[in-house]
Order: structure tokens, then sequence, then C-alpha cells
């Protein structure tokens, strides 16, 4: 099996190495019973980490169609919120996101999400590098950077209707700077970038996406 290249931020079309051989490219039960005197096939798990409206969630989508479990760390702290009825604005996920990690751990929410993992699986909004070093405890786990210029991804958050706190592109790319080297219990998605295995980055059409998707990952 090969291992995956690294890309660059912002760059042209990635190359990479498949992740996985042509002859596991078929989509396969989460959990197959291996036969007798067989080895059990080992578990994937594709981190997805990126800046916000860049295309993880695509990926994640596509992904699943091939026979993945989603799962995503934004999806604790949206429970988190709900419970204590507050609302899942961009704002609150980062805050309530960085009250978690404070009070449990850097890594609280890649342990919450990991014990619902049960086959192969993609883990969205990945964010701390805590979440990174648990992650890459697991066998199996690579890490796909996903990025896109700020101005089409302003354009994408504005139109997935989700309650955002930006409203220019300016104010936009000056939240995202927030995020980028926050301290231990917050978003620290610049040093979650640079530690990607490999970086797709989603400046064309869904198709063309989904053809950097197989070329890197199936």
């Amino acid at each position: 099996m090969g291992s995956p290249g690294h890309g660059k931020l912002g760059g042209e079309a990635v190359s990479c190495s498949p992740v996985r051989s042509s002859a596991e490219r078929a989509k396969r039960p989460a959990s197959p019973s291996p036969q007798r005197g067989e080895q059990p096939r080992r578990r994937r798990l594709v981190g997805l980490t990126g800046t916000n409206a860049a295309g993880k969630g695509e990926i994640a989508a596509y992904l699943a169609s091939q026979g993945y479990d989603v799962f995503s760390l934004s999806d604790v702290i949206r429970e988190h919120l709900r419970r204590r009825g507050l609302e899942v604005s961009r704002d609150n996920l980062i805050a309530a996101g960085n009250a978690l990690r404070r009070r449990y751990g850097a890594d609280v929410l890649a342990k919450r999400v990991l014990k619902k993992v049960r086959g192969d699986a993609v883990i969205d909004s990945i964010r701390n590098g805590g979440e990174v070093a648990y992650f890459r405890r697991q066998p199996g786990f690579v890490l796909v950077a996903v990025d896109a210029p700020v101005a089409l991804r302003f354009e994408r958050a504005r139109r997935r209707g989700r309650a955002e706190s930006a409203s220019t592109v300016e104010a936009f790319a000056a939240k995202e700077r927030e995020e980028m080297a926050g301290g231990r219990a917050g978003q620290q998605l610049r040093r979650c970038l640079e530690s990607a295995d490999l970086t797709i980055t989603n400046d064309g059409t869904r198709a063309e996406l989904r053809r950097k998707v197989d070329q890197c990952l199936l």
C-alpha cells in the first residue's frame, strides 16, 4: 500500500500516491468477518481538517457513498450546545469547543467520537493538535487537509446558510486568522494543516473534487 504524498496548502491539484491499493477499492462492509486463517482487514480512518467552507463536508459525503461512516467533532459540540439551549452558531461552536478542551483535555472531542466508530470512517472537523495526536495513535489513520481560495469559500459559506458571524470576506478572513494559532485548548488550524498527510485544493467543480479524492484516497 502506498503512502500519501504531501500537498501544498493553496497549491495546485495534489499529486499523491493512493493510500489504498486498487484491489481494495471496491466498496466493502464496515466490519467484514475474516475467513478462517485470514487476518482481519485493518480499519481505515480518514481525518479531515481544513479551512471554513473548503469542502470537507463534500468529501465526507462522497466517502460515505463509498461505504465509510461519517463522524464530526463539531457534532459533539452541537449536541453540547443544544442540551444547553444555545444557538448553534459558528462563534458558539468555537467557544464551546475551546471550553470543552480546557475542562476535559485537548483530545476530548476525538475520544468521544472514536467511541462511536466501528469500521471504516471519516472523521471531520479536526482543529486541534491534541486531536491529531490522539488519532495518530489509531491504526489506519490518515489526515487530509482541504483548502480553497478565501473569496470562493466565503461565497460557499453564505450559500449554505449556516449562522456565520462574518458578513464580508474581510471579516471572514479575520475570523479565520483567529482560528489558525489558538492555545492548547483552542483552534490550532495552522498546526493541523501543516501536519496533514496530504492536501486537497477544492477550487473547481464537484466532479473535479471527487476525482482528486479518487486519486488520493480510493
